[in-house]
């Protein structure tokens, strides 16, 4: 089968081709699968106007399960700019040959691994004082 430039898994139907009713079975699925954090940077990427420029992202940004529960109990605001400047910041620390970093922006601290590029945690400002951040090889301030 030819399906052109793309890699599909092996399925028994490609997307849209599941036949009556699917396309309403896969969305329910998808919208039970996304978490509140989805929810709110989906919502917030579709702002007119409030995209940076995301042809610079060299690699998407992703978050473990672990920080997107803790982005959604600690209320962190984390805006397309914001993003933008985390994602230099990946790319910084990985200039250096860092591999796990502490990622200083300024609602909250973010621990990332470089290599994956995945935020494994995420604490608010209001958290910060006290705490002792281990496991890390360096530290980018944004």
């Amino acid at each position: 089968m030819s399906g052109g430039p793309f890699l599909f898994p092996n399925v028994t139907s490609l997307p849209g081709q599941g036949g009556i009713g699917s396309a309403d079975k896969s969305s329910r699925q998808e919208q039970q699968v996304k978490g509140e954090f989805d929810k709110v940077f989906d919502k917030v990427m579709s702002r007119p106007g409030s995209s940076p420029d995301l042809s610079q992202i060299k690699t998407p940004l992703k978050f473990s399960a672990h920080a997107s529960q803790r982005i959604n109990e600690r209320k962190i605001a984390l805006d397309p700019a914001t993003l933008l400047k985390v994602n230099n910041a990946i790319d910084k620390a990985e200039a250096k040959g860092l591999e796990d970093t502490l990622i200083l922006t300024g609602d909250a601290a973010l621990i990332v691994s470089v290599k994956n590029r995945t935020v494994i945690t995420a604490i608010d400002r209001d958290s910060l004082s006290g705490n002792v951040f281990t496991n890390i090889d360096g530290a980018v301030i944004v």
